[in-house]
């Protein structure tokens, strides 16, 4: 078994006739020997007939060859743990940890169905049938006799005499239950008296395990008989090997021996000439590499240099080129192991002093005097500082101006206030020690003179804000700018790259057609341009030669290798300053874009903050109510002010800060409550005041009127001397129409035009004042209906009666309101906008609720009189005398209600009251007539009363005004029976 296991697969005689080809014999067919595949797709496979031949040195040096093939694709693709394998123990072990894969099928292999064998079927079909008629006419012969067949049968029962468990290719006697197998304990086991059957029994083991060994060895022995042919052609071959391979040791010594005299005769001389160059070139670079090391020694004291005088974009990029230099130039350099890690720690200390120096340029630049003229400061050291936050990433620097802003803004409202209180005597700071305290002291001028210098403080606060982001900003896009034409330069870079590999790919096309190798093509025509990039990649590259002094303690030649990995382009700032641009500033187009807004979303919170402080400082002023007690002169003062400065910050920063447009707007609406609570309350001592007694009107009256006539709404001037001369009038005369009105009416209508008035001055609250002004008419409609209709004056006033004049001149009172509510209307729409407009219906609302109460009012005078007709025509008899005391006392009432209303109310609307008079009279003595039967027949009755209706017509016709009315009386009589 052991010398079984150390021998090896011998080879056919088939196989090994294709290497000895002079011992072939010519009696037996030997199949040509194939071409191998192309597995190189860039050289030629080449002829059967090479594949013959023993390799030469000489020729067949740079050819691939079959020798050079190094795995053996047969037995690495069969698995030997499959069931055709498991008989063979040369490999039994190998391959055991091998795994089956799923084989993803190639997407460049045609897909191979039944239908692609269809043809070789056709050829092959024919040739089967003969095969199979001759198979059955000439049966082949028996290979092995029948002694052969009847000792392979006698091998095979020999065999299965050994134990199954010696044939499992995992044996292995060092398992303990493979060994308790083969080897008992029993048979071992001395104790009890047993030994001599013990013994007995191990020398049966023996003999047993001994006959296995027999069995084995004979059929090993059997199975090399069969194979002894084999044996024997393989040891003969094996002696011829061996010259083989003496005479081609011959040959190789003696080609070594020809190499060896033309080397030492052409070779020798020139390679020490190509030894002694590349030995100076060697040098060249030792001494360049010492020139860099000195150079980069140097990089220390020079970045200190820079750092003095906040040179930190220099600084920057010398650490960063040195770095850089360290990484591709110098790495490995013992004596620079440290360097790497210093320069990273000096960024970092560069990051805090950045940090730090742009914190004291805000404050300087923010806390100067705001009356120096210059808006930014020290532009250059500004865009120095920017730049190198830039390229260190540090975008937080925004916060840091953002919160320099905050205090800045505290800081002017301080010292303002401060300012101011140490310029008032009557203020004890002594006494008084808090500042809001001290501020809350001083009166509305001082502390409305105070509140405009706070404001003109914050304008040129919010302007030099503005310059100075407006450097930082265009800094930040010239950055963008920078990166936008780097990337259309590497995009074009690219394209012609692409050209260029288009034109590649045509040339190699064209060698492949013309049938050259690929790789000699390339060894010969792209060798010069590799060449060629190289050489000018380095020459492009200063950092070969980074000084072209000796001198290596120069702080110029540091400042050269610093940028000599740069490549920079000038940008030309607003301010005329010239920076260099470096690509090491690996921001993104979307980081700079967000940076640049930021910067516009600050200017924005700066104007935010001035707005956020003044709402505080309006707050702090208006905890006792201050701003509430202001009056309207001194309330729209304070409001234009405060338009004012909202207007110029958003003129400064472009957008409309909210936080001191809705302080004002809350203070305004506190304003608009007083405002209209301190009217409605004067509005409603008036009223419960009124006697409704027709009151003279002041000439001051007039002219407000005649202002409101020539389209002016609002209150006149005073005119001094003017109006003292001048008597008041009875009537109020209103575009060419007499008003005869009470006083409440004429304050009404003053108070009206405060409220337009307001609304021009404060147009924020046009709105709110709509609404107040429709709730003042409405309530004045309904105190003055429930004073007059409602007879509530008898309570309130003390009236003894409500007159039909009273009456009259209520109604007149709310026809004038009525002619002005289209005037108040349309200056109200004016100011309003135009989804405002929909409010505009309260004054519809308004207008309706007063020809309501009108029309009642006309009611409540005919009601007057149609309760006395009752009263009177109840009582009425056809007598004599003529004209009866009935009529007589009616023409007086009538005369009474003609005088108490006639020079109140227009002539037209009397007419048309006396019509409706006149209907209930008529009705009234239609009913007595009917109730005493009197008909229009002609007799004495009929003539009594026709005598009576012509004194009522005579005397009612009579009366100023009422010449032209139609008094039709036929209708008192009924149809004739």
């Amino acid at each position: 078994m052991a010398s079984s296991h150390s021998s090896s697969p011998v080879p056919q005689g088939s196989s090994s006739d294709v290497f000895f080809k002079k011992e072939v014999d010519p009696t037996k067919h030997i199949r040509p020997v194939q071409s191998l595949p192309d597995v190189c797709p860039k050289e030629p496979t080449g002829d059967s007939n090479s594949l013959c031949v023993a390799p030469s040195l000489v020729t067949d040096q740079h050819r691939w060859t079959i020798y050079h093939s190094k795995v053996n694709l047969p037995a690495a693709l069969n698995d030997p743990r499959l069931a055709k394998r498991e008989s063979d123990f040369f490999t039994k072990t190998w391959g055991l940890d091998f795994v089956d894969t799923e084989v993803i099928p190639s997407f460049y292999l045609p897909q191979i169905s039944k239908e692609h064998f269809t043809v070789y079927q056709q050829e092959i079909s024919q040739r089967e049938k003969i095969h199979e008629r001759c198979k059955n006419i000439c049966p082949p012969k028996d290979t092995f006799d029948r002694t052969l067949l009847h000792t392979h049968d006698k091998s095979r029962t020999d065999l299965e005499q050994v134990p199954k468990i010696f044939m499992k290719p995992d044996f292995a006697l060092d398992d303990s239950l493979t060994f308790n197998s083969v080897l008992p304990w029993s048979h071992f086991n001395t104790a009890g008296g047993k030994g001599n059957r013990d013994a007995a029994s191990s020398k049966l083991l023996q003999e047993k395990l001994s006959h296995y060994l027999d069995i084995v060895e004979v059929n090993i022995a059997h199975q090399i008989s069969l194979r002894s042919e084999a044996f024997f052609h393989a040891m003969t071959s094996q002696h011829e090997l061996q010259d083989y391979l003496k005479k081609t040791s011959q040959a190789v010594k003696m080609l070594r021996d020809k190499i060896a005299q033309i080397d030492k005769v052409m070779c020798e001389g020139s390679l020490h000439i190509l030894r002694l160059a590349l030995t100076r070139n060697n040098c060249v670079k030792v001494y360049n590499k010492l020139k860099l090391m000195a150079t980069v020694h140097q990089t220390q004291p020079t970045v200190q240099v820079l750092l003095s005088t906040s040179e930190f974009v220099g600084a920057l990029d010398l650490i960063a080129t040195t770095q850089e230099v360290l990484q591709q130039e110098l790495q490995g350099i013992h004596s620079f192991r440290h360097l790497g890690s210093q320069l990273c720690e000096l960024e970092k200390l560069i990051d805090k002093m950045m940090i730090a120096e742009f914190s004291t340029y805000s404050h300087s630049d923010l806390n100067r005097p705001l009356e120096d003229d210059c808006q930014i400061l020290e532009e250059e050291r500004l865009v120095s500082l920017v730049f190198g936050l830039l390229k260190q990433r540090k975008l937080n620097f925004l916060e840091i101006y953002s919160e320099e802003m905050i205090i800045t803004a505290k800081n002017i409202i301080k010292q303002c206030v401060i300012n101011k209180v140490s310029q008032i005597e009557e203020i004890d700071t002594d006494v008084v020690m808090k500042l809001a305290d001290q501020m809350r002291m001083l009166n509305f001028p001082q502390w409305f003179d105070l509140l405009k210098e706070i404001f003109s403080k914050f304008t040129i606060f919010l302007q030099r804000v503005k310059a100075t982001l407006n450097i930082i900003h265009s800094v930040v896009l010239s950055v963008l700018d920078k990166n936008r034409r780097t990337r259309e330069l590497e995009e074009i870079s690219q394209q012609k790259n692409a050209t260029k590999d288009n034109s590649l790919d045509t040339e190699v096309a064209y060698l492949i057609h013309e049938g050259m190798f690929i790789s000699d093509a390339f060894s010969e025509n792209e060798l010069t341009p590799i060449a060629i990039d190289t050489t000018s990649q380095r020459n492009a590259s200063p950092n070969s030669e980074p000084c072209s002094s000796d001198s290596v303690s120069e702080p110029e030649c540091t400042t050269d290798s610093s940028s000599s990995k740069e490549q920079t382009s000038s940008s030309a700032t607003p301010g005329g300053v010239d920076i260099m641009i470096n690509e090491d500033m690996k921001l993104t187009d979307l980081e700079l874009e967000k940076l640049a807004n930021n910067i516009q979303e600050l200017l924005y919170s700066a104007s935010d903050i001035c707005h956020d402080r003044a709402v505080k400082f309006l707050m702090s002023r208006a905890k006792d109510g201050f701003l509430e007690k202001l009056n309207s002169t001194e309330f729209i003062t304070l409001s234009r002010l405060m338009e004012t400065f909202i207007l110029d910050t958003e003129q400064i920063c472009g957008r409309k800060s909210m936080s001191l447009l809705g302080a004002l707007q809350s203070q305004a609406n506190k304003f608009v409550n007083r405002f209209h609570e301190e009217r409605k309350t004067k509005l409603s001592l008036l009223l419960d005041n009124e006697r409704w007694k027709q009151a003279d009107v002041p000439a001051e009256f007039q002219d407000l009127v005649d202002s409101i006539s020539d389209g002016k709404i609002a209150l006149p001037e005073k005119k001094s001397g003017a109006t003292e001369e001048r008597k008041p009038a009875e009537v109020l005369i209103v575009e060419g129409q007499q008003y005869a009105v009470v006083g409440t009416v004429l304050l009404l209508i003053r108070i009206i035009l405060e409220y337009c008035q307001c609304v021009d001055n404060i147009p924020s609250v046009t709105t709110d004042m709509l609404t107040r002004l429709s709730d003042l008419l409405k309530y004045f409609n309904s105190r003055s209906c429930q004073l007059v209709l409602g007879a509530g004056a008898l309570q309130v006033v003390g009236l003894k009666t409500i007159t039909t004049k009273n009456l009259a001149l209520s109604s007149r009172c709310l026809q004038l309101i009525v002619h002005y509510i289209p005037v108040i209307r349309a200056h109200f729409e004016a100011r309003l906008q135009p989804k405002q407009y929909s409010m505009l219906r309260h004054f519809d609302h308004i207008t309706k609720d007063y020809h309501d109460h009108i029309a009642e009012i006309s009611a409540k005078l005919v009601a007057i009189m149609d309760s006395l007709f009752d009263k009177l025509l109840s009582k009425y008899e056809v007598k004599a005398p003529v004209p009866s005391a009935c009529f007589r006392n009616i023409c007086k009432q009538m005369a009474k209600m003609h005088e108490a209303i006639f020079d109140l109310l227009p002539e037209e609307q009397t007419q048309m009251l006396f019509l409706r008079i006149n209907a209930s009279y008529k009705l009234h003595l239609k009913k007595q007539l009917s109730h005493l039967n009197v008909i229009n027949d002609g007799g004495p009755q009929n003539g009594l009363v026709t005598a009576d209706v012509a004194f009522y017509t005579g005397n009612l016709q009579a009366l100023k005004g009422l010449k032209d009315l139609d008094l039709n009386m036929s209708e008192i009589w009924e149809q004739k029976r």
